[in-house]
């Protein structure tokens, strides 16, 4: 296979893994060219290769932007912005854990703390409430459990021996 075709279908398997994990298609899209990407790419180079509207490669760099795994590149002498991609997997991993957690795992741990303590209502028998506090109580138990797993791995790169275990353990 050649390198076009690799590229090709390495950006099109990506948007795939990305809209199973909640992101639209074409931002993780974006986000493959600019890893497989020797250097920084500009708008207009994205709108080419992707052959997507400047509104639609704007939306979604900023939002890769946002999570931290894209970064913008200013050339003197340049008006045009150039954008490139985190290359090393693993902190992309890390930056990628630590949005999700922030926009769906602690969105959810405020929810069940909020609704842990439950009285009885006029219509509900005990046996209800009793089952909905058990049910709480055992997402909320696997929520902290995610919670503390994310918090794990996040500080992994604090830390120095689980920096250099985790280093370790990455191939090549």
């Amino acid at each position: 296979m050649q390198l076009d075709e690799a590229k090709r279908r390495f950006i099109e398997g990506w948007g795939t893994l990305g809209s199973a994990w909640g992101v639209s298609r074409t931002m993780a899209q974006v986000h493959a060219l600019l890893l497989v990407s020797v250097g920084a790419l500009s708008t207009e180079d994205i709108m080419e290769q992707l052959q997507i509207s400047r509104g639609n490669v704007n939306m979604n760099v900023r939002a890769l932007m946002d999570w931290g795994i894209v970064r913008k590149e200013l050339r003197p002498g340049e008006r045009r912005e150039f954008f490139s991609a985190e290359k090393d997997i693993h902190k992309v991993a890390t930056l990628i854990l630590k949005e999700r957690r922030k926009r769906e795992l602690e969105p959810i741990l405020r929810v069940l703390g909020e609704i842990s303590h439950v009285e009885p209502s006029a219509t509900a028998t005990p046996e209800e409430t009793a089952a909905f506090t058990e049910m709480i109580g055992s997402v909320q138990n696997f929520a902290d459990f995610a919670n503390r797993a994310a918090s794990t791995l996040i500080k992994a790169d604090e830390n120095w021996f689980l920096s250099t275990f985790m280093k370790l353990m990455r191939p090549g």
